[in-house]
C-alpha cells in the first residue's frame, strides 16, 4: 500500500470513526464487534503494502472491517462459549491422588504375595482366566483337565485371595 494510499484511508477512519461504527454495529448487530472490527481495520491498514488507490474510502474500511468481523464470528464459533469452559474447569480430577496409587500398590505386592502361595494349577488357571482373558473353556482343553474343574479351582482361588485380602484389612 502507498503511503498517500494507507494516510488517506488512516485519515478517514480516524476522521469518521463514529459515523463507520454505527453502520457497522447496525449492520454486525453488536457495538463490541463493530468496535474490535474498526480496531483490527486500523491494525490491518498499518501492515497493508501494495494497495491500488481507493476510490470510495468509506465504502472500503466499511466492507474491511465487516469482513474482518466476520472473520471474527469465525473464529469464535469454532472456540467454547464460556460457560462450557467454566464446566470443564469445575470437572473434578478422576486421576488416583498418592494415597490412592500407594495403597492400590500395597494391594497389587498382597495379590501376588497370594499368587505365590496358591498351588502352581490354581494360580495358572487364575492367571489364564483374569488377566489373559482366556475363557474357562479355552483353559480346560489347553490344560486337559475339564471345564467343572477350572470353574471349581477358580472359585477356591477367588475365595483364598477374598478371605487373605479381608484378613489384611
Amino acid at each position: 500500500m502507498t503511503e498517500d494510499v494507507r494516510a488517506t484511508l488512516l485519515s478517514h477512519l480516524s476522521a469518521r470513526y463514529g459515523e463507520l461504527k454505527r453502520r457497522l454495529t447496525r449492520l454486525l448487530g453488536s457495538d463490541d464487534l463493530a468496535g474490535d472490527a474498526l480496531q483490527d481495520t486500523w491494525l490491518r491498514l498499518q501492515r497493508m503494502e501494495g494497495q491500488s488507490p481507493v476510490m470510495n474510502p468509506h465504502a472500503f474500511l466499511l466492507r474491511m472491517a465487516a469482513n474482518i468481523a466476520v472473520d471474527q464470528r469465525r473464529s469464535q464459533s469454532r472456540a467454547l462459549p464460556p460457560g462450557e469452559v467454566a464446566e470443564l474447569l469445575d470437572l473434578a480430577d478422576t486421576a488416583p491422588g498418592p494415597e490412592q496409587t500407594a495403597e492400590a500398590r500395597s494391594e497389587v505386592q498382597t495379590l501376588l504375595r497370594l499368587l505365590e502361595r496358591m498351588p502352581p494349577r490354581r494360580r495358572e488357571i487364575l492367571i489364564m482366566v483374569r488377566l489373559e482373558g482366556m475363557l474357562q473353556k479355552e483353559v480346560a482343553e489347553r490344560l486337559g483337565i475339564s471345564l467343572r474343574t477350572v470353574e471349581h479351582e477358580l472359585k477356591r482361588a477367588h475365595d483364598f485371595c477374598m478371605s487373605r485380602m479381608e484378613e489384611k484389612n
